[in-house]
């Protein structure tokens, strides 16, 4: 899903203000040699970490539901994992350089979450919105000197691009058959006397029914309470 996530990305950052300017996106690792190879204006989203978000870590099964709303399906919750991008501009100025840069930030800074209709087919069936967050405080054990560093580059102003995307949890459990009788009820005493009495089952909608009247009678013994006290007493409504 990274490589999908990738085109999202690449997506946002065309959009907004580098709208129709013809600047390319590229993920490659802004090395020396990739930047002696580039041949104009770019704006590098390097991906350089890839952890877990533990906080975000669930137990138990959740439900997954047909078009018409029957669960066929369990599945574990998903597991999050911060992808973290070092987006950079690169052309022959660093003022050209800052405008980029400054155009990236417009266009990201009100995305603070993807909905589920801006995602690909295999995030998207997960029907849950992405964060993002750009140009935070940076929390992750290596420093931006030290990628830099490893990148055998000069140091460059950069924005800290962090979308922390779902990934399914395997396997999936099939769900047993929909409910469609209620349960039987059967009354009668231990020795026989009385007689076992004839069997009476509820089927769905009487539950529904009943649950329903049961709702209605415990809003109206609600608003009964909420009344004023002394109308109660003297009798008036």
């Amino acid at each position: 899903m990274i490589h999908e996530v990738d085109e999202v990305l690449k997506g946002l950052i065309k959009s907004g203000a580098l709208a129709g300017s013809g600047i390319d996106v590229a993920f490659e690792a802004p090395t020396r040699d990739w930047a002696a190879r580039r041949n104009g204006p770019v704006v590098n989203a390097y991906l350089y970490d890839i952890r877990e978000d533990t906080a975000r870590r669930q137990s138990g099964k959740m439900p997954v539901h047909d078009d018409r709303n029957i669960v066929v399906r369990r599945r574990r919750p998903p597991r999050w994992f911060k992808l973290s991008y070092l987006v950079t501009a690169w052309t022959k100025t660093p003022q050209d350089e800052h405008r980029l840069l400054s155009a990236v930030l417009a266009t990201l800074l009100p995305r603070e979450l993807l909905a589920p209709g801006e995602l690909p087919p295999s995030l998207a069936a997960l029907d849950l919105s992405v964060p993002l967050t750009v140009a935070g405080v940076q929390t992750e054990s290596r420093s931006l000197a030290e990628i830099w560093s490893a990148l055998g580059g000069e140091l460059k102003p950069s924005l800290d691009l962090v979308v922390t995307v779902p990934f399914p949890a395997f396997p999936e459990y099939d769900a047993g058959p929909p409910v469609t009788e209620g349960a039987t009820v059967l009354v009668g005493g231990i020795d026989g006397d009385p007689p076992m009495s004839t069997g009476r089952s509820h089927r769905p909608h009487q539950v529904a029914a009943a649950r329903a009247a049961r709702k209605e009678a415990l809003e109206r013994k609600g608003a009964l309470d909420r009344e004023d006290p002394a109308d109660t007493r003297t009798g008036r409504r």
